[in-house]
């Protein structure tokens, strides 16, 4: 039975510890960052940036688009004018009357010519028709149908020289492409950061409500000595009421503590994107004395600090941004050279008449802008792009001697948490060896309890010390490191 009960219970315990997970800090960072939604929106960023990169290396490349239209015409295009349409179309009927005319003329001034011509007289009505046929088959030549009209052309453009338009602008989604990814570096170290404070504020909770169990099994062991005592006559009444309020007292700080556990895991579970009702447990709960890091030299981590500091190198991306902005500005206004090729078709053509047929040509040229007047404008927007880029410099440079302030205060305070640490551990020893002299005393009768309470308050005070001093140590820390851009 001994044996079957140990192996149900061993099973008991497995399942319970299987339920509960069990996170360590790199876990808890890894989970972070693979949860955060504003670390994911600037991963998209860097997409977004890299893809436009690559939009901008194709302005190097000749372009080639295709454009085709169609329109229709309420009247069509005509070569002739009404009038002249009229007199080319009756041209034989002019003609006729002429020729007529000419015959009467010449047969008045001389007969015998008038005579030898009256043979060709019934002639002159069929070349008359025959000049009219000609000249209205003319203007039916003339004729446009180009009340449809269709054209298309394919157009080659290569850009031969812009400015320098081109060249600045590949170099700002270069540097674009780096201050995205910059910016989601700096991105993954304040999720770590927020990471790290959320767990070991869990830890410190944890320590003190361990704390706040042994002070309250300390204040009510003393309450059942002090019962025992009154029922005796050794004690008073007055004693018992104040260790009862000590009691209550050391119950509510249990309270208190669980609450602010219970609220400190719900945050850190959420940071690491699990429920926040989720049972976890951490792996350095059960470490009693964290390790202290040597002294931290301030002069060293400013140098790492300038070296690794994401926000200096996106503030210096920017100002190497703005720099190539002046140049876009400048190009607008100088000249441009660019190559052109096409191939055009019509319909009607324009190569054969106004015949219904596509018909086209190809051309090539060259197309040259240079701007001549502006009135300043050019020259003013320059200047301003220039102010731009010192603002960017002179922003880089102010966040540099604020860097290296931070980094000389994260330092001081890295090096105040360990002394702060030495002294807490060695207030404790004292107020151990005081309570165990308060108990001593207390036993043999020779100490009142209100030197046991007392004892017990400054052991419970030393402690708790010694719990934030250690945390304080570890998040100095991280501070440092994040200062120094090296919280990875």
């Amino acid at each position: 039975m001994k044996r079957i009960f140990g192996f149900v219970l061993s099973i008991w315990v497995s399942v319970g510890v299987s339920a509960q997970h069990t996170l360590t800090l790199d876990s808890c960072r890894a989970m972070a960052l693979k949860s955060n939604k504003e670390l994911r929106i600037s991963a998209e960023k860097i997409n977004v940036a890299h893809y436009e990169k690559k939009a901008a290396f194709t302005n190097y490349l000749p372009k080639i688009a295709a454009m085709g239209t169609y329109m229709r015409t309420q009247k069509e295009i005509s070569l002739l004018s009404n009038d002249q349409k009229g007199a080319i179309g009756n041209i034989g009927t002019a003609a006729q009357g002429s020729i007529q005319e000419t015959f009467q003329q010449l047969a008045a001034s001389s007969p015998e010519l008038g005579a030898l011509l009256q043979p060709l007289a019934p002639l002159i009505p069929g070349i008359g028709n025959k000049l009219n046929g000609i000249g209205q088959g003319l203007v039916d030549a003339l004729h446009t149908d180009t009340r449809n009209m269709y054209a298309g052309a394919v157009t080659l453009t290569q850009p031969i020289f812009m400015g320098g338009k081109i060249a600045a602008y590949n170099k700002i989604t270069r540097y674009a492409e780096q201050l995205a990814q910059s910016q989601h570096a700096t991105g993954m170290q304040d999720i770590i950061l927020g990471t790290d404070q959320a767990y070991w504020q869990v830890i410190s909770l944890v320590n003190k409500k361990k704390l706040a169990e042994s002070y309250l099994r300390l204040v009510q062991q003393l309450d059942s000595d002090i019962d025992k005592m009154i029922a005796e006559g050794v004690a008073t009444k007055a004693d018992g009421l104040s260790v009862k309020v000590k009691v209550n007292e050391a119950e509510m700080k249990l309270t208190q503590v669980e609450d602010g556990l219970n609220l400190s895991k719900m945050v850190l579970c959420q940071l690491c994107g699990i429920p926040l009702n989720e049972d976890i447990r951490l792996a350095d709960e059960e470490v009693e004395n964290l390790l202290v890091a040597d002294e931290a030299q301030a002069s060293d981590n400013v140098a790492t600090a300038l070296a690794n500091r994401e926000e200096l190198r996106s503030l210096d991306l920017a100002a190497k941004i703005y720099a190539q902005k002046v140049n876009v500005t400048r190009a607008e206004f100088l000249p441009t050279v660019a190559l052109t090729a096409n191939y055009m078709v019509t319909n009607p053509s324009l190569v054969n008449g106004f015949e219904n047929k596509f018909r086209g040509m190809w051309a090539v040229g060259a197309m040259v802008k240079i701007p001549i007047w502006n009135w300043g404008e050019g020259m003013y927007k320059v200047k301003a792009a220039k102010a731009e880029a010192n603002i960017a410099r002179y922003q880089l440079s102010d966040v540099k001697e604020k860097v290296e302030l931070q980094v000389n205060q994260a330092t001081f305070k890295v090096n105040e948490a360990g002394k702060k640490l030495a002294m807490a551990t060695k207030n404790m020893e004292k107020a151990e060896e005081n309570l165990r002299y308060a108990k001593l005393g207390f036993s043999e009768g020779v100490i009142p309890t209100s030197n046991v309470l007392e004892a017990q308050t400054a052991w419970l005070s030393a402690q708790s010390d010694k719990i934030d001093a250690q945390i304080d140590v570890k998040l100095t820390q991280v501070y440092l490191r994040k200062s120094m851009g090296t919280l990875k």
